[in-house]
This record gives C-alpha cells, sequence and structure tokens, in this order.
C-alpha cells in the first residue's frame, strides 16, 4: 500500500492519547520526553521530569540493580513485560509492567531509548484479593477441603478445647496450630512447641515438667519446663504418638485437673495452657494396638483436623507456587516472576511424597539455579522430572517432560470432566496454552 509517511508533527498527539505511559531518554538516561498517561500515573509533569536521570525520577527496586533500559540502550535490544514497583510524586508504590526499546535513526545512530509501561494497580489489587479468598494467616489453599479448614480455624481458635492435628509429614502441621493460637485469644501469650520425637525419652519428661534443683545428679538449679514457659499460651506436642508411656500418664493427668508436678518436687502446680497435638501416625490404630493409652488419645482428641497430603490437593500447587515464588524473590533478590507452562506441568504431575515441605524445597533450589525471569523444566530436580510408575512392577516410565505434562494435563480433565477452562486453571496456565499442549501431545 503506497502513502505519505505519517507527519512528524502528529507524534507527541498520538502519544498523549494512548493509555501507556511512554517517556523516552538520551544515551546518558536523561529523560527527553514524557507523555500525559506517565503524568497521570507517575503524579510527575514533564516540565518537571524532563532533563533529569529517570533514575531519578522512577526509583524502581531495578535502578541499583539491572535496568531494563539501559541494557536496552546499551545492548540495542528489546526487552518486555517487566513487573516493578516504582515511587509515584506522593511517595506511594505503584506497581507498573515496563517494556523497553533503543531509538535509533535508519543509519543506526543510536538516539536514546523508550520505556513504555502500564499502571498495573487494579490487577494487583485484584490479585491480592484473590490470595486472601484462599489464604488464612500462612496457610494457604483454594481445594475444597482446604477451605473447609479455614472455615473451621477461626471457631476452633476461640475455644479452649484441646486440638489433634493429623496429617503426612510436610504438611503444615505446626502451621496450623501457630494459625489456631494466633486467632485465638491467647495470641498474646507464648506459643511453644516441643517436638516429642526429637527429645531423649529420659528427658522428655523433665523438658515438660521442668525439675527442682537435686532432683538429680547434674541437677544444680531449678529449671522451668515448657508447660510453665506456655503460660497462659499453647503449648504444641509434635509427633504425640513418641509419648513414652510413663510421661503419658503425667501429660493425661495434667490435661484432667491441670495440674503438674516439677522433677523433685510433691507439691502440685496449677497451668493454664491450652494443649494442640499433632501426630503423622494413626493414633487410634495404635489404641487399638495398645501402642497408646486410650484415655489420653480421647482427652488430646476433643477436636481433630486431618490435613490431606499435596498430592490429594493438586489445584493448589499453583497458588503455593506463586507464594514460594514470591517469598524467595524477596530473599533473594532475583527478579524471577514465577514458572513456565512446561515446569508448572511437571509441578503438577508429581506426587510430592514430601508435600508442601517437599514443594517449598523443589522452588528453592530452583532459585538457586535459574539465572532467568522465569523457572523452567532444567531448574527442577531430576526426582521431579519422573514420570508416573508403571502398573505392578514400580519401574520408573521414561525420564522426559513430555511424559509428565500428558499425564498431568490427562489428571486435570478427568477430575474435571473434561472441561478445558476448570482444568487450565488447576494446572495454573491458560486455556489457550492448554488446548495448544493437548493438539501437540494428540490428548482429547
Amino acid at each position: 500500500m503506497n502513502g505519505k509517511a505519517l507527519d512528524s508533527r502528529y507524534f507527541p498527539l498520538i502519544l498523549d492519547v494512548l493509555e501507556a505511559g511512554v517517556f523516552t531518554v538520551d544515551p546518558n538516561g536523561s529523560i527527553t520526553s514524557f507523555n500525559r498517561a506517565a503524568e497521570r500515573i507517575t503524579g510527575y509533569s514533564a516540565e518537571a521530569v524532563i532533563g533529569s536521570r529517570c533514575s531519578e525520577v522512577f526509583r524502581t527496586d531495578l535502578c541499583d540493580k539491572v535496568c531494563p533500559l539501559s541494557v536496552s540502550i546499551s545492548l540495542r535490544r528489546t526487552a518486555r513485560n517487566h513487573e516493578v514497583y516504582i515511587q509515584g510524586h506522593d511517595g506511594r508504590p505503584i506497581p507498573i509492567s515496563i517494556s523497553t526499546a533503543p531509538l535509533e535513526t535508519p543509519d543506526g545512530r543510536l538516539l536514546g531509548g523508550v520505556e513504555v509501561f502500564r499502571d498495573m494497580s487494579q490487577i494487583v489489587d485484584l490479585k491480592r484479593r484473590l490470595e486472601d479468598r484462599y489464604r488464612l494467616a500462612d496457610i494457604i489453599g483454594k481445594s475444597p477441603v482446604m477451605q473447609r479448614i479455614f472455615e473451621m480455624l477461626p471457631l476452633v481458635a476461640n475455644s479452649n478445647s484441646n486440638i489433634l492435628v493429623s496429617g503426612p509429614s510436610g504438611t503444615g502441621k505446626e502451621l496450623v496450630a501457630r494459625t489456631i493460637h494466633a486467632l485465638g485469644p491467647r495470641k498474646r501469650k507464648p506459643f511453644i512447641a516441643v517436638n516429642c520425637a526429637a527429645i531423649p525419652d529420659t528427658l522428655l519428661e523433665s523438658e515438660l515438667f521442668g525439675y527442682l534443683k537435686g532432683a538429680f545428679t547434674d541437677a544444680r538449679k531449678d529449671k522451668p519446663g515448657r508447660i510453665a514457659a506456655a503460660e497462659g499460651g499453647t503449648l504444641f506436642l509434635d509427633e504425640v504418638a513418641d509419648l513414652p508411656g510413663v510421661t503419658q500418664v503425667k501429660v493425661l493427668r495434667f490435661l484432667q485437673d491441670r495440674l503438674y508436678e516439677p522433677l523433685g518436687s510433691n507439691r502440685p502446680v496449677k497451668a493454664d495452657v491450652r494443649i494442640i497435638s499433632a501426630t503423622n501416625r494413626e493414633l487410634d490404630e495404635m489404641v487399638r494396638r495398645d501402642g497408646f493409652r486410650e484415655d489420653l488419645y480421647y482427652r488430646l482428641n476433643v477436636f481433630q483436623i486431618d490435613l490431606p497430603p499435596l498430592s490429594q490437593r493438586k489445584e493448589d500447587i499453583p497458588l503455593l507456587v506463586n507464594h514460594y515464588v514470591k517469598l524467595f524473590r524477596h530473599s533473594t533478590g532475583k527478579d524471577i516472576s514465577g514458572v513456565s507452562d512446561e515446569a508448572m506441568a511437571i509441578l503438577m504431575s508429581h506426587p510430592f511424597p514430601g508435600n508442601v515441605r517437599e514443594l517449598e524445597n523443589v522452588i528453592e533450589r530452583a532459585f538457586i539455579l535459574c539465572q532467568d525471569r522465569q523457572i523452567e523444566p532444567e531448574h527442577l530436580p531430576p526426582s521431579v522430572h519422573r514420570g508416573p510408575r508403571e502398573p505392578g512392577n514400580g519401574t520408573i516410565r521414561a525420564n522426559t517432560i513430555d511424559v509428565a505434562k500428558v499425564v498431568s494435563i490427562r489428571d486435570a480433565l478427568a477430575r474435571h470432566g473434561g472441561n478445558r477452562t476448570h482444568a487450565a486453571r488447576e494446572l495454573g496456565i491458560h486455556r489457550t496454552t492448554l488446548i495448544r499442549l493437548m493438539k501437540k501431545h494428540g490428548i482429547t
């Protein structure tokens, strides 16, 4: 199509009708133009910023690290969709998404650079509200089972009853206990945790109840126990199934009367302490085999909260991944925005025998290896890449990314009756990406 070139006098008018902020800089980083959307988003007028260095105006968290605009100018290449926070004229942080490019004449002479940015405040606010919906304190989950637990916890927290939290290792039992404590009337008092499996049987009783000077050979002075330390607050007995028999009797008495005797004393001490216990074993089965006192079991288990393994709440994996990406991005300072669709598909297909704790370790490891803006399959550990087991012989299929993707997609579609929108949401990818992957791998 033939036609005249656009009159350059129209360029400022065109820039001013754009919804996106646009500004240009010279090769030294000094601002040379600033459109109206840029004024509206930042609160700065064009007159106030032209001639200033962009780092002095925007003060982003990348200015002191790797500035995308500086990289575009020096390497003469574009950069797209970096999410950063800038400081507005009034000092408030503003989330924006920026794209940058060098400005060159047709003969290759460098004039400077251009940055286009969009205000992400509404999107960030929407994400925050969605996260709040699927979050209670530090517990994250949108699966039906986790939503039911979210509904129960505030009610449980306001009671004074003993709670038993059960579930496989790594599911976050202590996190649930701390949340119950934080939501209840004892939140300003101590939360004291004791791992019953980590303390030798001979020492566990003195750790819980304390001792008086002279109670045994090395008792040179009085030492309060964990119950005394938790006065007015909560005592968390983790791995309570490992309580030795003699200690079970003394814990039972404390639960019945709220009285205990430190070692070396015959005078009962009264304590106001709430007990929350946790186990990854079947306590009721241990009771049937005489491995745990039945009366103590019923005292501990006034209300039971069962935490499911991560393999039974796959739809929570994308939420947890995003949570840990934010956590490690903040602690490491790395500009990693998330995981790729391929990496997410692998994570969704992994059974996670170590549950949430294993997922956290996987993302932490990926942050060590990843030098880009997105975690890719090669940043995940070999154990996560393994495909499903062959039926009958327990051997591992070919260690390929494609196998993991196909399995995770088929499983998600099966769980949602073939609904692609719901399956894509569970997998943490866009619906069009799911359709593309289905076509690529012949999934119907």
